[in-house]
């Protein structure tokens, strides 16, 4: 079955629906703002009858949920809930919103990038001309809809007034859908200059009120998944969305403020400000303390289906994917965080312990995560020197391994997993790649040498050390990673 219909909608129709609040963006999608010049172009595009592409529209009312919020520049009631949300064209739609459909300045940048405030005219006489002369017919006032020179002494063009814009013959945007409030005055003020609008309204006008623009829309039942890919693959000129950003705006339809939690908001710090206290923490992302709560929680699911006598298929996996993560309910975030803060604040510790003192000489920040997440889970059992020793040992296996370096989520998976099964199981087997093997001890001392710091001998002090304690006698080279 088909996600998606693709049709034509009128563009009148699409900005009254804006302006009424039935379609609004979702509160992932960034504010904007379209220099001048891009909004010059747009207008002629449309008044050529050019093609500007496509929209993309998510029909809302499916079981994903997004905080929304209007088009800038539009101000609707409290609780006005959209039918749809803008994916891809909120440059263009906001930008003709504004010009066509607002009687308030449009906010935007000049050629020299300085915010400015505009209204934007058809000079009538010079639009007539062909064409060819559409772009040197826009024209542009300021917010007091006036041009002036010799540093806003002199006034060059006053359009302040219905009559003064008559006068110079000079046509507001925001009437172009319709003019009949201006050609009401134009009557009253000058019937001479009617029938050279007439001719204006046909050759200029006419073309905005029947362009069309291409609009694809996803069904409702589509997931947060396919939402972020799509937002991703058409968002090609933005900033590329993040997970954290999707489930702020997910979580945000029940009332709770992710980005408040992680950044701070009205006055209070956030939680990112706590960690950041600690030095070795201050390089840590929003999305790999999700990645982490993805993980605790799907290992508790995971034990509660074993208890339960599930077995097979029927056993949640433990992960941290991103599909996975983007499904995680709120009452998951609720129920970790505070276990999961601590685990890494203990995370930073233990590397302290290890010899680490600055977050640039971390070999794999990645490996943070599931590192963050077992501690969360044992508490202070880690400080026990038995556990704290497999802890040295899977972490520097991890690392003169390299096995950190690319992709991980499977493997923080399984490391996770793993690692919380030989803590809490003496008899279990040490985890696959913690195991002993010493047919690469070469390659494992070349990975330290190339990673150390200029004044990185404790370091490498520290890693002999934990290796040479979780192997006995045996030197702490023949400790490494089953690739």
């Amino acid at each position: 079955m088909s996600t998606f219909d693709s049709t034509k909608t009128s563009l009148g129709d699409l900005l009254t629906k804006i302006v009424k609040g039935k379609l609004q963006l979702p509160d992932f999608q960034r504010g904007w703002v379209w220099d001048d010049e891009h909004i010059q172009s747009l207008l002629v595009s449309i008044a050529r009858s050019f093609p500007i592409g496509a929209a993309m529209l998510l029909e809302t009312g499916g079981e994903t949920r997004f905080q929304v919020r209007p088009v800038e520049g539009v101000d609707l009631p409290p609780n006005t809930h959209p039918e749809e949300l803008i994916l891809d064209g909120q440059q263009r739609l906001t930008s003709l919103t504004q010009v066509l459909k607002l009687d308030q300045p449009v906010a935007t940048r000049d050629s020299k990038k300085r915010d400015v405030k505009l209204h934007y005219y058809f000079d009538i006489e010079k639009a007539l001309m062909g064409p060819q002369a559409l772009e040197d017919a826009i024209v542009t006032v300021d917010e007091h809809r006036s041009q002036r020179t010799n540093f806003g002494r002199d006034v060059t063009l006053d359009l302040s007034t219905r009559d003064k814009e008559i006068k110079a013959f000079q046509f507001p945007c925001n009437q172009i859908l319709d003019s009949s409030q201006w050609e009401y005055g134009l009557v009253q003020a000058d019937r001479e200059k009617f029938m050279r609008f007439m001719e204006f309204r046909q050759k200029v006008l006419e073309p905005f009120r029947n362009y069309s623009l291409p609009v694809i829309s996803l069904k409702r039942e589509t997931s947060k998944e396919a939402v972020c890919l799509v937002f991703e693959k058409v968002n090609t000129g933005g900033v590329p969305l993040s997970v954290f950003e999707l489930i702020t705006a997910t979580w945000a339809a029940d009332g709770f403020n992710l980005r408040d939690d992680w950044f701070g908001g009205k006055g209070q710090p956030g939680r990112h400000a706590r960690l950041c206290k600690k030095p070795l923490l201050r390089d840590l992302q929003p999305t790999d303390f999700l990645q982490a709560v993805s993980l605790l929680h799907s290992y508790q699911r995971r034990t509660q289906d074993i208890a339960a006598g599930r077995t097979g298929k029927e056993v949640t996996g433990v992960t941290a994917k991103r599909e996975h993560v983007l499904e995680m309910p709120l009452t998951a975030f609720e129920k970790w965080v505070e276990p999961l803060t601590k685990g890494y604040e203990q995370a930073e510790r233990f590397l302290r312990s290890e010899g680490f003192h600055h977050p640039k000489f971390l070999p794999y920040r990645t490996q943070l995560t599931p590192l963050a997440a077992v501690l969360a889970h044992l508490g202070d059992r880690w400080l026990e020197p038995q556990i704290k020793t497999k802890l040295a040992r899977w972490f520097w296996c991890g690392v003169l391994g390299e096995l950190y370096g690319g992709a991980v989520e499977t493997r923080i998976a399984l490391d996770v997993q793993q690692l919380l099964a030989w803590m809490n199981e003496p008899r279990h087997r040490s985890p696959r790649r913690s195991r002993r093997r010493a047919s690469t001890p070469t390659v494992s001392i070349r990975c330290v040498r190339a990673r150390a710091p200029p004044t990185g001998d404790s370091m490498c002090c520290s890693s002999a050390r934990a290796l040479a304690t979780s192997s006995g006698r045996r030197a702490w080279s023949t400790w490494t990673w089953t690739m």
